[in-house]
């Protein structure tokens, strides 16, 4: 191989020391020109809309048909526009459940340049408070059960309010005025856990969206093309069950990737495993995003095995790795329902690689290949030495999906996106001979519950808040359903009686329920390093060999 060239089953160039991606990618539209992802997305529907709903709600079973969504998000963005006054760059706070309402939302506000800032519906209000001053909106679109949540000085509008229907009332006497958004320009601000214990507003550009909806047309076609050389139909247009919440980076994706591709998303406001089981059967359900412990519930389930299951064609897992003893296990019980893994962080807009095809699916352990119009490097953490195939170091990734940064913190988008516009993931990893990536740990400390993010140092800060408490260190404490736990040492003030109890509800009353503690241990000292940061593997250990009778 010239010392130039690109192995093409690797991807990677020797002489850059660069892996790029093997798949084959489509024209993504010239980057001068105007556009918005709602209308990236919308111009890849066929002349001829869908005949199918683009919208159910899985408890309801209220559809929304394509030629009613797209009304719906025409008139919401003229009264936005006209009666609400909302202009491009100004940002607005959507916090709800995953109800109908808020794709039509995010994508009126996405269409006119406004900027879409999806909150969790379950956050505390110092929460709220915090992302607020991040994003700073002109309006927040809540819930009737989340507004009085809402920091005072923010205008709101409760979603399903008379308020709420005028301005779509409104809008369909004054469509808004052709606005020239550039690709470059902000559309979506989404929280992601910071590893330095506050959470951080991720800008994502219209670009980034383009991208994302780009590689998921790409994926689609290669699958289609191999389904054909095989001489097999290419698989029907997906019904996607959605229990992932819209705030989340993979829900707000597979949204985005469902309404551009014509295909249908059943919404549910929580996830519930029983009533995922149940939708599955009723809207004949062919992909659904998960996150690993659904596996695993699938997989001891009788229930599962009970329903009617047939539809079901593609597990897609995201949000956290899946072990390759359950990948096994599952397809032993669903030998029909093929794999689908897939890895990116909010600040790759939800993308950087996933498996694409039944074979590709059976590389259990990986998250697939570099997804398309993306490179990557391999650094090794302590000499900034950029690795081959085979070799571990933390994983960068460049392209069109890269964030625009952290709105408000130059010093972290610096720290986290150098100059050339490398993503440093914090995720330890390698790529094999034949281009799969594999996550083998984080180097970041989060912690992963249910394929939320945990960030260890705001609980801590919590807990060292309470006067009862002379320190506090939280860990990932491993277990089978949730996939890690957030688990607390304490070490208590002289003459504390604190209980275990005590130490949950403390943190209860200020977090949003996944960021609960779970687990206590109390010990006499944290074990830290010289410069007083904590020895988590310490923790770790100590808390595997004192075993679950002891804690």
């Amino acid at each position: 191989m010239a010392d130039d060239a690109i192995d093409p089953r690797s991807g990677f160039c020797a002489a850059t020391r660069t892996f790029h991606s093997t798949r084959s990618a489509g024209t993504l539209p010239p980057e001068s020109l105007p556009m918005t992802a709602a209308a990236y997305a919308f111009s890849l529907l066929s002349s001829r809309l869908p005949d199918r709903p683009a919208l159910v709600d899985s408890a309801t079973g209220i559809a929304v048909s394509y030629p009613s969504f797209l009304a719906a998000v025409r008139s919401l963005a003229g009264g936005l526009w006209s009666s609400l006054g909302l202009r491009p760059g100004d940002v607005a706070l959507v916090v709800a459940p995953s109800r109908l309402d808020v794709p039509v939302l995010d994508f009126a506000l996405m269409s006119i340049g406004a900027v879409v800032s999806p909150a969790n519906p379950v956050s505390t209000p110092e929460e709220y408070e915090h992302q607020v001053k991040l994003s700073n909106p002109v309006v927040a679109f809540a819930a009737p059960e989340v507004a009085a949540k809402l920091p005072g000085h923010v205008r709101y509008i409760v979603i399903g309010s008379d308020e709420y229907r005028r301005l779509a009332s409104d809008g369909r006497h004054a469509p808004p005025p052709a606005v020239a958004v550039k690709q470059s320009d902000t559309a979506a601000v989404l929280y992601s856990s910071g590893t330095t214990g506050r959470v951080k507003a991720v800008a994502i550009t219209h670009r980034n969206l383009i991208a994302l909806i780009a590689m998921h047309a790409d994926n689609r076609e290669k699958v289609a093309r191999e389904a054909a050389e095989a001489g097999e139909q290419p698989p029907p247009p997906a019904v996607t069950l959605i229990p992932i919440p819209l705030f989340h980076v993979f829900g707000f994706m597979m949204v985005l990737r469902s309404v551009s591709m014509g295909e249908t998303s059943v919404l549910m406001e929580r996830f519930d495993f029983v009533a995922a089981l149940r939708a599955i059967e009723r809207y004949r359900v062919t992909l659904l995003p998960a996150a690993p412990p659904v596996l695993v519930a699938m997989v001891k389930s009788e229930e599962a095995r009970r329903r009617d299951l047939s539809s079901l064609l593609v597990i897609g897992i995201g949000g956290a790795p899946l072990g390759r003893e359950v990948a096994e296990q599952f397809a032993a019980v669903f030998p029909d329902v093929e794999i689908v893994q897939g890895y990116g962080l909010t600040e790759s807009s939800g993308a950087v690689a996933a498996t694409v095809g039944p074979e590709e699916s059976k590389a259990y352990g990986s998250v697939g290949k570099l997804a398309s119009h993306l490179q990557a490097k391999i650094v090794d953490p302590s000499t900034g030495e950029e690795l081959g195939p085979g070799q571990r170091g933390e994983l960068w990734v460049r392209g069109p999906v890269v964030m625009k940064g952290y709105v408000g913190d130059d010093e972290a988008t610096a720290a986290t996106v150098d100059s050339e516009g490398w993503l440093k993931t914090g995720d330890l990893c390698y790529f094999n001979e034949d281009g799969f990536l594999y996550i083998v740990d984080r180097l970041k400390e989060l912690i992963k519950y249910k394929g939320y993010q945990v960030p260890p140092a705001e609980l801590e800060h919590i807990l060292q808040s309470h006067p009862e408490i002379a320190d506090a260190a939280v860990i990932p404490y491993p277990d089978e359903e949730a996939g890690q736990l957030p688990m607390a040492f304490i070490v208590r003030q002289p003459g504390s009686n604190i209980t275990e109890e005590q130490v949950m509800d403390y943190v209860a009353k200020h977090v949003a329920p996944y960021k609960k503690v779970r687990r206590v241990a109390f010990v006499t000292a944290i074990p830290k390093s010289p410069a007083g940061k904590i020895l988590r593997r310490e923790l770790v250990q100590q808390a595997l060999s004192m075993g679950a009778s002891k804690l």
